[in-house]
């Protein structure tokens, strides 16, 4: 049993969403960021960034959205999520989360709370990270040019659900994206699947559906 702690359509929405694909027990705990649930004493001694998700591996917590991806792929081989050691699309796989983790979720970061940088002109810095965000999606649409319906090839893997992940929060910015028709297309494929519509009812979302 694992237990998940989260905030709706935060980065937890990432190992939410895989266990729910993969069908393994859990029991989730809603953190509201905004009411400071994340500052608590009790919070901190579990994740002390702060940040969600926090998951709960064998009483163990564990952190990081990258990390999370890795270790229930690691756990659960059988739901096919990651290539396996060896293969010939496991470099790719591995590449593909770290750009997602090193390079693009760390721009929506600053796009959406620019002050983490410190004193610096806020929106110089928002527009430098939406054209370094817009670059990711070039990148990987790119990648989806052969015609192929998921970043890997033929099958979904993790990585497709993190990067509809972060694709889902560039919604309300000048280019979604949704504006580059292959991401569309898996997006589309990934929201059609019963996990997503599953969470969207248990974490009360409705937008980007």
């Amino acid at each position: 049993m694992y237990t998940l702690y989260y905030s709706p359509g935060a980065a937890s929405l990432l190992p939410h969403l895989l266990l729910l694909e993969i069908g393994a027990a859990h029991e989730l705990r809603r953190i509201d960021i905004q009411a400071g649930d994340n500052r608590t004493p009790e919070y901190l001694s579990l994740n002390p960034n702060g940040t969600v998700p926090t998951l709960i591996v064998d009483g163990q917590a564990c952190a990081e959205t990258a990390a999370l991806l890795l270790l229930l792929c690691e756990r659960h081989p059988e739901a096919g999520l990651a290539p396996a050691v060896g293969t010939t699309t496991r470099a790719a796989f591995l590449q593909g989360v770290l750009f997602l983790a090193n390079t693009l979720q760390p721009a929506f970061r600053l796009w959406f709370y620019p002050s983490d940088a410190g004193a610096v002109d806020e929106d110089a810095l928002r527009q430098g990270q939406r054209k370094r965000v817009e670059k990711c999606f070039d990148q990987l649409a790119a990648q989806l040019g052969d015609g192929r319906p998921y970043l890997l090839g033929e099958q979904p893997s993790a990585l497709d659900f993190y990067a509809t992940m972060l694709m889902r929060w560039s919604r309300n910015m000048p280019r979604p994206a949704t504006e580059w028709p292959v991401l569309k297309a898996l997006a589309d494929r990934i929201r059609a699947r019963p996990s997503w519509q599953r969470l969207y009812e248990i974490e009360g979302l409705t937008e980007w559906v």
